[in-house]
């Protein structure tokens, strides 16, 4: 009896243990990340042309975008109304938004993430914001897609 309670306990160890072990990295995790790497550029272009559609296409259907000074835009509809509003302010105010040049990714399984820092500049190029980002991107239907978003300046908040 006692060497089939050790047998049981060394068989559900084993079990546990491998349910524990570290998954390979997908073949393509350097495809993943490239296209990664691909969103938030396009996202910044789409900004500074006023194509809100075509940065709303970056994002999947229930994604949630957490803007500064804004309630949370969650889905498609929600995403476009708040993009169609701040790209309008930005561009009567002259303003183009600007990536960061030292971007960080992961990627694992379905889920990446980039971490990467923004500038807004005005029309004669003097920086008048800067501040950073986290995107968390997912894969669906095969595509990576913005499905949290989420940027802060880092100047102080107004009083």
């Amino acid at each position: 009896m006692i060497r089939f309670k050790h047998a049981a306990v060394v068989a559900v160890s084993l079990i546990a243990l491998a349910g524990c072990t570290k998954t390979a990295p997908s073949a393509d995790s350097a495809g993943d990340e490239t296209a990664i790497r691909a969103i938030n550029p396009a996202w910044f272009k789409a900004y500074n042309a006023g194509d809100p559609d075509g940065i709303v296409a970056l994002y999947a259907d229930n994604a949630v975008l957490n803007a500064p000074g804004a309630q949370p835009a969650r889905g498609h509809a929600a995403i476009r109304d708040y993009l169609v509003n701040d790209i309008a302010a930005s561009t009567n105010a002259g303003l183009t938004f600007n990536g960061g040049s030292a971007p960080e990714f992961g990627v694992s399984g379905d889920l990446g993430w980039e971490w990467n820092t923004f500038t807004v500049t005005d029309k004669s190029g003097a920086t008048v914001d800067a501040g950073k980002y986290v995107t968390v991107y997912g894969r669906q239907g095969g595509k990576w897609v913005i499905i949290r978003d989420i940027w802060n300046s880092d100047a102080p908040p107004k009083p």
